[in-house]
């Protein structure tokens, strides 16, 4: 049975999303701040986290920030306001998806299931098949997919989770187009509930950390109005990074 780490301050949200989840057949352990959540991923080490933006002490970034220094565990954070700039805020610092109040109780435990889904799925995916070497040698870039860590001109460049399952997945299929739709469902699990916003911020971080020039990128192209590709070209046509 996997464990919710449900981190919310409003106690009458709080039962209702832990009596709906423990319905979905999750095990939850809930907590009211972000000092003790940080404490509770230490010691119990939860299978995915639902974080609330606003709590008392540490808000919802600063944990969010602070789990990401360590730990690869999904998280799913809970905005109040309709606000672009809290939900873009949350997938920079590394959450994997958000859900702004007010939401249905349906979707919430469709995005869990997908986050948790995806997971397991990932690990599979990921894995290296007979006969492929453990690290993708890929032009200035070098992915080791068991170690989930990633070079560009020999230097290590500090991936959040999600961006790294992007990555790779990308160059995997380098050359060909992929769907927003195609990468929401591999790289999250998402079956309808997908949000292309999600995918753009995690395209925008990795094309930060990874293009020559960000503002003209050259390894992850966007083919408008369809997705994105990686340039299989890029292994032989990209300088180094000054």
């Amino acid at each position: 049975m996997p464990t919710v780490l449900l981190v919310e301050d409003d106690e009458t949200l709080r039962q209702t999303l832990r009596y709906t989840l423990e319905r979905a057949g999750y095990q939850v352990d809930v907590v009211a701040d972000g000092t003790e959540a940080l404490r509770r991923v230490q010691t119990n080490a939860p299978d995915l986290v639902i974080l609330d933006v606003m709590l008392p002490g540490l808000d919802g970034f600063e944990v969010c920030r602070v789990l990401r220094r360590s730990s690869t565990v999904p998280i799913l954070m809970l905005t109040a306001r309709d606000d672009e700039v809290d939900r873009v805020l949350g997938l920079e610092l590394g959450a994997d998806d958000y859900v702004t109040k007010p939401f249905s109780m349906r979707e919430l435990v469709a995005r869990v299931k997908a986050l948790l889904r995806r997971r397991e799925m990932l690990a599979a995916e990921l894995r290296p098949t007979e006969g492929e070497a453990e690290r993708i040698v890929f032009g200035p870039l070098v992915i080791d997919v068991a170690a989930r860590r990633v070079w560009r001109d020999g230097q290590e460049v500090a991936l959040k989770p999600r961006e790294f399952d992007l990555l790779a997945y990308l160059v995997r299929h380098r050359g060909r187009v992929c769907s927003a739709e195609q990468l929401l469902r591999a790289v999250w699990g998402y079956h309808g509930y997908g949000d292309t916003r999600t995918l753009a911020v995690h395209i925008h971080g990795l094309r930060e950390k990874l293009e020559a020039d960000p503002r003209h990128p050259q390894l992850i192209e966007t083919v408008r109005g369809v997705g994105y590709r990686v340039n299989a070209d890029f292994a032989s046509a990209t300088p180094a990074r000054s």
